[in-house]
């Protein structure tokens, strides 16, 4: 996301609607308020490469019919790119709504896109987004820390089946040239795992 555009109210907004009028009008009302609308599409054609030229801040989607191409399309830009989505439809299909949440859509309006009230739904978007983004970023950490907890635990173990230490002193090993070669411990771990992983994958084809 860009933050300084942000921050200055100058946000690059795409917007994606198959109504002619109405997106003249929706362009016009975003330009009058600040914002930077850097690209307007009329159907999903195309989008992801559009996405990636032009690395919109929000994208606002109000299609006619959405179908499955396009909430494919969202999934994979919030796979690879998390952008905040709006998606404007009058559709009450609950199981569709699922979808386009689980495709990355940031807020949902049971209502068509109207000019006068984007401003404030962009801005509930974007809030959201950054809120869901902190969630996803904690979580990530804290996956990666229970991952490297268990990967220093499973060194200390190889170690002191290797070496007939016990686990304590295994952890002071790992410690010591943690320290001596400022690196991570997990780092360390790793590099450890796989050198014994080797030395055993030695071992076992020296035998006759």
């Amino acid at each position: 996301m860009n933050e300084e555009a942000e921050a200055a109210g100058a946000l690059r907004v795409m917007v994606l609607d198959d109504h002619v009028e109405r997106v003249s009008a929706v362009e016009t009302s975003l330009v009058a308020l600040g914002f930077n609308v850097v690209s307007v599409l009329s159907s999903a054609s195309g989008l992801l490469h559009q996405i990636e030229q032009q690395r919109p801040d929000v994208i606002l989607v109000d299609l006619e019919s959405p179908d499955r191409d396009v909430l494919d399309s969202l999934a994979i830009v919030n796979a690879h790119n998390p952008t905040p989505i709006v998606m404007f439809s009058e559709t009450d299909d609950v199981g569709f709504i699922r979808e386009a949440v689980e495709a990355g859509v940031t807020a949902y309006q049971g209502q068509g896109l109207n000019p006068e009230r984007v401003k404030p739904i962009i801005e509930l978007a974007m809030s959201q987004f950054r809120s869901f983004e902190s969630l996803r970023r904690e979580l990530r950490e804290t996956r990666s820390e229970l991952e490297d907890h268990k990967t220093v635990e499973r060194a200390k173990t190889a170690l002191g089946a290797r070496h007939g230490i016990s686990r304590d002193e295994a952890h002071r090993m790992i410690q010591k040239i943690s320290m001596d070669r400022n690196q991570r411990m997990p780092d360390i771990a790793r590099t450890i795992l796989a050198a014994l992983d080797t030395e055993a994958l030695d071992t076992g084809s020296s035998k006759p």
